[in-house]
């Protein structure tokens, strides 16, 4: 049984980050101090998003809990596929409208923050798959680790997420331009 911690995870992803920002420092010649702030709002997004897909939500003695991998445990893997069927199978409803919540809310900021930062996610087909596309590679990481669910509904709140953040972005941007005339 491995166990990674959400410090370790932080680590984890800082470092192959700067790994990232180097390479592409190197290749450009030059920093663009303005870009990289902006970058940095991914960069924590990345790791919020980690936070709350990855390790289980309660704390225990005040403690993130771990990831959890364990070989013995990794068949079957556990998976919903079938929408809205266990959206609300918690034990109180509460629960169920944190989860409604959290996987709707975590996922507006990206969905605000990478159409300003990549000028290709300039359409709405784009920025949708985009955002599909990363919820779905997170469903499908979390199918290693046995104390993870996969589920279909959390694909569709995530993505429901992405597009009101994408909202948010369309109507700020047209409130821009007409404030501009």
């Amino acid at each position: 049984m491995i166990q990674i911690s959400y410090a370790l995870m932080v680590i984890l992803i800082t470092v192959l980050w700067l790994i990232v920002r180097t390479v592409v420092w190197t290749k450009q010649k030059h920093v663009n101090w303005k870009r990289e702030l902006q970058l940095l709002l991914v960069y924590i997004c990345l790791l919020v998003v980690t936070r709350f897909t990855f390790c289980p939500f309660g704390k225990v003695d005040g403690k993130i809990q771990p990831l959890v991998f364990n070989k013995e445990n990794w068949f079957p893997f556990r998976i919903n596929l079938l929408p809205f069927v266990y959206l609300f199978d918690y034990p109180v409803f509460k629960e169920a409208l944190l989860n409604f919540i959290g996987n709707t809310a975590m996922f507006i900021p990206i969905g605000i923050i990478w159409p300003v930062i990549y000028k290709k996610l300039d359409t709405p087909l784009k920025v949708i798959s985009a955002g599909v596309g990363f919820s779905l590679c997170i469903e499908i990481l979390q199918l290693s680790f046995y104390d993870r669910v996969s589920d279909i509904d959390d694909l569709i709140l995530n993505s429901l997420g992405y597009i009101i953040g994408y909202g948010i972005y369309c109507g700020v941007k047209l409130c821009k331009k007409k404030l501009a005339r």
